[in-house]
């Protein structure tokens, strides 16, 4: 059964914090590191800082939604 996570990652070079859906979360960052998304090609490097997994793709989109309307992300745990 595929499982599918909710990820947060964070480049130190512009202190800017991304989050995602996926559900091969460190392939994914691999593909930010390598300048493969439009958003975070300019703000590398970035390091992952949070994953959480889930049973269902719909459970992972809602938490996704969640995470990205949190202006402080103190409060992502």
């Amino acid at each position: 059964m595929e499982k599918y996570f909710v990820y947060i990652i964070y480049s130190s070079s512009c202190d800017s914090y991304y989050r995602g859906y996926s559900t091969q979360p460190e392939k994914r960052l691999k593909q930010h590191n390598e300048g493969e998304s439009r958003y975070t090609k300019n703000k590398r490097p970035w390091v992952l800082v949070f994953v959480q997994s889930y049973v269902t793709k719909r459970e992972a989109l809602i938490r996704e939604k969640r995470l990205k309307n949190t202006v402080n992300l103190k409060l992502f745990n």
